[in-house]
């Protein structure tokens, strides 16, 4: 049963409506008519009008055994299904955006958001890419503090919505759900680590882009020698992900491909030569 319908906008002063009914209004909060936003109803398997395979139901879902946090016995699993409420969002929108209080946490199903936190002076570095099987907003749900980044949703998506209410009754009721947010948050203290150990301790710009391309490409195979795969960041996004400037990374992955490292044709990009990528990261 859908208990939520949520609402997007742009800007950054985004809010997430609780209620059907009762929208939150306050100063310059701007909200898009609710066309612009699918609310899914459980029933046959149905196609976005963003593209998206609509998973319907947590408990049918064809990814639940590759995800940490899905993949649960059958009792905490049908009581998922219950409490969320799904729906899917155009390039561009927006889930929670920081300083917001936190109202619940987003399951992604389908699609990528990146995570962003912004300095007063409206410089803004993107934490990391969340991933399909990702919770968002789950350190701000769990403490009650306003969101600590922001989510913008950078290609179709598809997300299902957790009120913090019935989240932290969910964790009360199932041990086996405690320990899976254990292990999220433990995944994002790792991941957060990592991310510092590269923006801070990388010797330079051009090791950090090429680590960046190395880390994107990880998860793809390499077909006689290349690894192949697209990239849809904006040059913009990927200067906020290693603390560089926009111009620094045109001019850096104008120069890999002067050394054929790489082929960029568009959003995607073919590593033609690993080692020499791999290479630049000895390079002071």
């Amino acid at each position: 049963m859908i208990r939520l319908t949520v609402l997007w906008t742009y800007g950054a002063q985004n809010e997430v409506a609780m209620n059907n009914k009762q929208i939150a209004s306050t100063g310059g909060f701007r909200f898009v008519t609710r066309n612009k936003v699918r609310a899914i109803s459980p029933g046959a398997a149905t196609r976005s009008p963003y593209g998206l395979q609509i998973i319907e139901n947590c408990v049918t879902c064809p990814h639940r055994e590759a995800r940490l946090f899905c993949n649960l016995s059958p009792a905490p699993l049908h009581r998922l299904a219950e409490i969320t409420s799904s729906a899917t969002y155009p390039k561009g929108a927006s889930l929670f955006v920081e300083g917001q209080q936190a109202r619940g946490v987003f399951i992604l199903c389908a699609g990528h958001v990146k995570l962003s936190t912004s300095s007063a002076d409206g410089r803004t570095l993107i934490l990391r890419i969340a991933e399909p099987g990702d919770l968002l907003g789950l350190p701000a749900t769990i403490s009650g503090r306003p969101y600590e980044v922001t989510a913008d949703v950078i290609e179709p998506t598809q997300a299902n919505f957790i009120s913090r209410e019935d989240f932290l009754n969910f964790l009360r009721e199932y041990g086996e759900v405690a320990v899976r947010v254990a292990q999220e948050l433990s995944d994002s203290y790792q991941s957060a680590l990592a991310e510092m150990r590269t923006i801070g301790l990388s010797r330079s710009a051009r090791e950090k882009l090429a680590r960046f391309v190395l880390d994107w490409s990880a998860q793809h195979p390499s077909e006689n020698g290349a690894v192949k795969f697209n990239l849809t960041l904006t040059h913009e996004e990927i200067a906020q992900m290693i603390g560089a400037s926009r111009e620094t990374v045109t001019r850096l992955f104008a120069d890999f491909k002067r050394k054929s490292v790489l082929q960029i044709k568009g959003a995607s990009v073919t590593i033609t030569d690993k080692r020499g990528l791999e290479q630049l990261l000895q390079e002071v």
